[in-house]
């Protein structure tokens, strides 16, 4: 199939959690409930129902904004918009509607039968991923996640905004089918969720925070002092909005490196990301030009 009819589009999946328990009339009830906080969520930003192709999934929906919709709307007023409709709806249930959402955006077709693309593909892993199942069960009270790629973190939520977060969102890795990458997780009003364990996804080892600690302040395996400045986000690769290394030297495709041990790490660890550098008894993660060996001849050589 060409791609020649493609459109660079935000794609939005909704999934909601725990639909297998329910019967069938709460099925029905859950499905109603999940449809109206989308279309309140549309609304808020200006966006008309029949404007949004919109896909059924049974216990979830698959939705594709207009080109002209800006984004940072989306990450922003549509994601408050529909955390304050389920929490509305929530209000004093016993079985409370909790929704993951996946966010990315790219090319993408409309073959007649629904949404093909690469970004199509991306968005629901996201929201389906085991890292964001695992979000949900460790934040119990919460009522959404939202999941956003990297691209739409470096391009859009680190731009900030009126009601985007930029700084509450988390990085974690991803894997899901032939999907391995860095995405970030977001819950409103909280200043950061619980990430899965380094075992599926937010790893120290592979440049990103550990579980549930804010980026730059060195938890897990991180570099200690002074010389912790050439981490990401500490005076590396520069650090995004509201505190979050943004990710910057292309996308986190699961080449980092494994995580550090005591045994593996004898010294202080260092990251190597800018000007060339000489180390002695370290540990050295990242790509570097190389090691120029003082032969003391005194010329510097």
């Amino acid at each position: 199939m060409s791609s020649a009819g493609a459109i660079h589009r935000l794609v939005v999946f909704g999934d909601a959690c725990a639909s297998a328990t329910l019967g069938m009339a709460a099925k029905e009830r859950m499905r109603g409930a999940l449809y109206r906080a989308f279309a309140e969520a549309y609304d808020a930003v200006g966006v008309a129902p029949g404007a949004v192709h919109q896909e059924d999934r049974g216990d979830g929906i698959l939705c594709a904004v207009p080109p002209d919709v800006p984004p940072t709307l989306m990450v922003g007023r549509w994601i408050d918009t529909l955390y304050e409709s389920l929490r509305e709806h929530n209000a004093d249930r016993e079985r409370r509607l909790r929704v993951r959402v996946g966010m990315n955006a790219g090319p993408v077709l409309d073959d007649g039968r629904g949404l093909v693309g690469r970004a199509v593909d991306l968005t629901c892993r996201l929201a389906d991923s085991p890292a964001a199942k695992d979000v949900m069960v460790r934040a119990e009270d919460a009522d959404l996640l939202v999941v956003v790629s990297d691209w739409l973190y470096v391009n859009v939520v680190c731009e900030g905004g009126r009601y985007v977060e930029p700084g509450h969102y988390r990085p974690a890795r991803v894997r899901s089918k032939e999907t391995d990458e860095t995405a970030w997780f977001h819950i409103p009003r909280r200043a950061a969720p619980p990430l899965p364990p380094p075992d599926t996804g937010g790893a120290p080892g592979d440049g990103h925070p550990g579980e549930g600690g804010p980026p730059g302040t060195g938890t897990g395996a991180a570099a200690e002092g002074p010389a912790a400045a050439g981490r990401d986000g500490e005076g590396g690769e520069g650090g995004a909005a509201g505190g979050a290394p943004r990710t910057g030297g292309g996308p986190h495709r699961g080449d980092g490196p494994p995580p550090r041990t005591a045994a593996t790490r004898p010294g202080r660890t260092y990251r190597a990301g800018g000007d060339l550098q000489v180390f002695e008894h370290n540990t050295i993660h990242g790509g570097f030009t190389g090691i120029r060996k003082d032969r003391g001849t005194g010329d510097g050589a």
